[in-house]
């Protein structure tokens, strides 16, 4: 029997294995809209309906029962007595309302049947012949009856699912306890195991887990945002990546994949920390994963730093002198933006973003960057740059940057800058210290060419920083 690079595959079944996703939301819909109208009776609230994919996926979908019901509630500014589980359909608790779900959807279950995912069925009995391992892990505590329902308990060897996390108090997604207790009882190691699941409490918990595969199903054209949420790979049908494909990802792809940072979102509150991450460097000099596009602000900050470079100056801190030796910023040789026709140039931190894609590659120093954006006017953009510092010559660096209009055709502007108007002001506890440590700043450009100098006030370095375009 063929050896292969990995144990077994974790399968969630709602949604992955069988089509009961729909089936649960109908029943969380069904339940939450009759108790939102009740509020509306008994305490004049408006009545807001619960939908699909702005209440179920967002707050509900993959979790588990009262945790879902805890978050939609949550969501809606409303507080209810958690309950025991214990309590009748009819009680106004969190318990209670999860218990009325449940019955909804026993009843709808009872009246359509279990479908299944044809294509995840064969993978799941070509590993049966393979000799690989099979569980599943899921919030529901219907799990079992849903298997028996499909005629599937056979292929299945170990079943985690609501009923032994509450027999075990394993925390529901998005951490990891289900996957995690499904591999223990498989016998096999969480990085030789896939986790496959649809929602984003799911991969979330597959990330917690760092598991060798996390395989984001896009039932809902969620794709984004299974991949902003820990997906290693998303495709809309298990058909797209089956055996040779997940066994290709363990024996080739997995290693390289280890050696990337990669974002799929852009979060301005998490950004300082993000580029510094995505710092490109070789020893002599090191410049910070800003984009090429923005200045120091609130959530970004622009720098590059030579090693041994520093300067002392004197601030003056309530009634008393003091001394400070900083690592100094030196000149910004980063800046490139654009701008459509004669509007406004380009900011990331206001516009809306489509696509984003940005990843540094650690075993060669490639930093890259793809972006979709829409303006104001309905102007599609794709945003590409690359960037890298050289290991052969210490003193070079490059940019790659290019624009494609998507869905509009006008003149593009584009701005090339370096600038030497930068102080240190990366950290907030040290801005009363005095952080302006250039001076003798002095610039020229010819043709393609442009140049900037500039000396570190006390220590008397000079700095020069040049570009050709």
């Amino acid at each position: 029997m063929k050896k292969f690079s990995f144990d077994g595959v974790i399968f969630d079944l709602d949604g992955v294995i069988t089509k009961t996703a729909s089936v649960h939301s109908r029943a969380w819909k069904k339940m939450f809209d009759e108790y939102l109208h009740l509020r509306e009776e008994k305490y004049n609230e408006p009545f807001e309906e619960f939908t699909h994919t702005g209440d179920y996926l967002l707050y509900v979908d993959g979790k588990p029962r009262y945790k879902g019901v805890e978050d939609f509630l949550k969501s809606r500014k409303i507080e209810i007595p958690f309950g025991d589980t214990t309590d009748e359909t009819t009680k106004e608790t969190v318990c209670g309302l999860g218990n009325r779900k449940n019955e909804a959807f026993n009843q709808v279950l009872g009246e359509e049947g279990v479908e299944i995912f044809e294509s995840t069925v064969k993978l799941m009995k070509q590993m049966k012949e393979k000799g690989l391992r099979i569980g599943v892990a899921s919030s529901s505590k219907n799990c079992e009856n849903v298997l028996k329902a499909a005629n599937l308990e056979h292929l299945v060897e170990t079943r985690v699912d609501g009923v032994v996390s509450v027999e075990l108090g394993l925390e529901g997604k998005p951490e990891a306890d289900i996957f995690t207790v499904a591999c223990d009882n498989l016998g096999i190691k969480y990085n030789k195991a896939v986790v496959v699941e649809d929602a984003v409490s799911g991969v979330q918990a597959g990330r917690n887990g760092n598991f060798g595969l996390v395989l984001g199903l896009a039932r809902e054209e969620n794709e984004r945002e299974l991949l902003i949420n820990g997906a290693d790979v998303v495709v809309t049908d298990i058909e797209e990546f089956g055996l040779n494909e997940i066994e290709n990802w363990f024996k080739n792809q997995l290693s390289e994949n280890n050696w990337n940072i990669t974002y799929h979102d852009y979060v301005p509150e998490k950004e300082k920390t993000r580029e510094s991450l995505l710092t490109v460097g070789n020893g002599y000099f090191g410049t910070r994963g800003v984009f090429e596009e923005n200045c120091a602000g609130d959530f970004n900050y622009p720098g590059t730093y030579i090693a041994g470079l520093y300067n002392r100056m004197e601030s003056k801190v309530g009634d008393r002198m003091i001394e400070n030796e900083d690592f100094v910023n030196c000149p910004n040789w980063l800046p490139i933006t654009f701008m459509i026709d004669s509007g406004k140039w380009f900011d990331i931190n206001n516009t809306e973003i489509l696509d984003f894609k940005r990843n540094l590659n650690l075993k060669n120093g490639l930093l890259t960057r793809l972006l979709i954006v829409r303006d104001e006017n309905g102007n599609e953009t794709k945003i590409e740059s690359q960037r890298i510092v050289s290991m052969h010559n210490p003193h070079l660096a490059a940019i790659r940057y290019s624009i494609t209009p998507l869905n509009y055709s006008n003149k593009l502007n584009f701005k090339s800058e370096l600038d030497g108007n930068i102080i240190n002001d990366g950290v907030r506890r040290y801005r009363e210290l005095n952080q302006d440590h250039l001076t003798d700043v002095t610039e020229g450009y010819e043709d393609n060419y442009s140049w900037i100098m500039s000396k570190t006030k006390q220590s008397e370095i000079e700095i020069a920083v040049a570009s050709r375009i």
